[in-house]
Order: structure tokens, then sequence, then C-alpha cells
């Protein structure tokens, strides 16, 4: 594997080449990996908390006065860990439940009775949340529950690369989630 330099990663990500990104990819993931599952997460866990790292990192460094002080590693895993950190606190206050979008989908039937009420109102705040997303967003999502993997996804979609499916994939979860989580009948969810 051809080693590239601190400032040429750096450079690489200003222009937003693929090259650049798998490689950040392949070079930095398996360290991130391996924080966040030290730290009670799992692989699922590591590609959010990568993927959203690198969404900052593409975003300062956008930035006239973004100089990096540290190798591009240091600057990573602080930032993943900082996203980690929050993540883990977040989790601890009962937000994080709703990382498990997946089960509110997989109701046979949304008007019966065995649903409890409570389950059966987030159901339907999820629901309508999901429904108001850009179709792509939903498409992407439901194949995500279904298990694709991203490169099936990105395939599916007619993306041109497995990296971009997953932000995109990432993007549209983060979106949701938010939706979801300002939705003023959720707060008696949170308490």
């Amino acid at each position: 594997m051809i080693h590239f330099s601190d400032r040429a990663i750096v450079e690489g990500l200003k222009l937003n080449s693929d090259y650049i990104i798998r490689h950040v990819y392949q070079e930095f993931f398996p360290t991130i990996k391996y924080l966040v599952k030290k730290n009670t997460g799992n692989e699922e866990d590591a590609e959010d908390i990568f993927q959203e790292s690198l969404i900052i990192i593409l975003r300062n460094i956008q930035k006239d006065d973004f100089y990096l002080s540290c190798s591009f590693l240091t600057y990573l895993y602080s930032i993943s860990r900082n996203l980690w950190m929050q993540r883990l606190k977040t989790i601890k206050k009962g937000v994080g439940k709703l990382d498990s979008l997946e089960r509110f989908f997989d109701f046979p039937d949304t008007n019966s009775t065995e649903l409890a009420e409570e389950e059966q109102l987030k159901y339907n705040i999820y629901r309508e949340h999901f429904n108001s997303m850009e179709k792509d967003c939903q498409r992407i999502l439901l194949l995500s529950m279904q298990k694709f993997s991203s490169r099936e996804i990105a395939d599916t979609m007619g993306y041109g690369s497995e990296n971009y499916a997953k932000t995109k994939k990432y993007n549209c979860k983060e979106r949701l989630k938010r939706s979801i989580l300002n939705d003023p009948r959720m707060q008696e969810f949170q308490e």
C-alpha cells in the first residue's frame, strides 16, 4: 500500500479525491474501530463515528485558516474519541435508544391491539418522520435495515462508490434521528 504524507491526505481530502478517501478508510479505520470496540461499541458504531469524524474533518479543512498541528491520525483519533464519548453520555441518558430505528418498521399490523399505546405512538412518530424524508433516503435506510452492505447499496442506488453510499446512509440516518428527537411529542419519552 502506498503511504501518503499528512499534507497529501489533507490536500486530497480538500479535492474530495475518492482515492485519498479510500486510503484514509484502509489506513485509519482499524484504529478507530479498535477505539470504539474497546469502549463498549461495535463495528457499526465504529463506522458511524468514523463517518462523522471524516465529515467534520472535511468541513474543517475547507476553512481558510485550517492548519494541521499534529499528525492526521492524531487529529482523526481525537475527533473520533470525543464523538464516541459524547455518544456514550447520550446513551446513558437514554436518548441513544433511537439507534435501533429498525424495530419501529417491523410491526406487521400498525393497528394491532397487542402493541402498547406508547409503542404505537412512537411507531407513528417514527413512521411520520421517515415518510417525510426524500425517497433516496427512505430507500437507503430500508436497504440498510434489510442488511444490505454499503457496496450493495451503492450498486442498487447507482452510486459511484461504496464510500459515498456509507456517507449518504449515515447522513440519512442522522437526519432522521435529529428530526425525531426534535419532535415535541418525543420529549415525554426522553425523561
